[in-house]
């Protein structure tokens, strides 16, 4: 008996799910996808094909919105995702969190490492758990090693609001969603975050709900 060749099947998986038009389904908490890891990119999909997807999971990206999304989250076990942030934040928000302004940019088999002992902890959500939040302590520093989505190699440190974007779309190639890292008594919805917690920093939800911060 024939065994099916996985890289046919995966690029097969792709093509349908390019066949409709406009921002691919995201799938939610619960769906094995997101707790298998995914299989490193090593050529499955052919360069064109590739290109294909990376501009679904962008647009994808865009109109959920968000800053991050990895291929596991629309059904894909392939270590790829993208990342973008125009950070349209106030300042004080900004000085408080290093939220500036990332590009877009593609990190194809990314891996990441703390950089110093130093941590960082604000609420944070995912578009695989749609309509909450929680406070995730995070390295504040990290060195993240990766390719785009033309196989150039990537080592660059990122810091701030960006470093926390890089580990969260990382964590999901690797089976993890940020509820695994996350205080469990500051689960807010948004709408209660909204109401109660806008402060740039967690420190009155973690007076007040009970949690500590590093």
């Amino acid at each position: 008996m024939e065994i099916p060749d996985n890289r046919a099947l995966l690029a097969e998986q792709v093509e349908q799910l390019l066949a409709v038009e406009g921002p691919l389904p995201i799938v939610a908490a619960g769906d094995p996808v997101l707790r298998g890891g995914s299989e490193p990119y090593d050529g499955q999909l052919d360069p064109a094909l590739l290109a294909r997807f990376v501009e679904a999971l962008r647009i994808t990206m865009h109109a959920a919105p968000g800053v991050g999304l990895a291929a596991p989250q629309v059904g894909v076990g392939l270590r790829i995702a993208v990342i973008e942030d125009p950070a349209p934040v106030p300042e004080e928000v900004r000085l408080v969190r290093g939220r500036v302004p990332q590009p877009f940019r593609v990190l194809v088999n990314p891996v990441y490492e703390p950089v110093g002992a130093g941590r960082a902890a604000f609420f944070e959500g995912c578009l695989s758990v749609p309509g909450y939040q929680a406070v995730v302590a995070r390295p504040a520093q990290v060195r993240l090693t990766a390719q785009d989505e033309h196989g150039r190699a990537l080592d660059e440190v990122f810091t701030g609001w960006p470093a926390r974007i890089v580990q969260h779309e990382t964590d999901h190639l690797d089976g993890t969603l940020y509820l695994d890292r996350a205080e469990p008594r500051s689960l807010s919805t948004h709408q209660a975050a909204a109401e109660y917690w806008s402060q740039p920093t967690p420190e009155r939800a973690a007076r007040t709900l009970g949690f500590e911060l590093p």
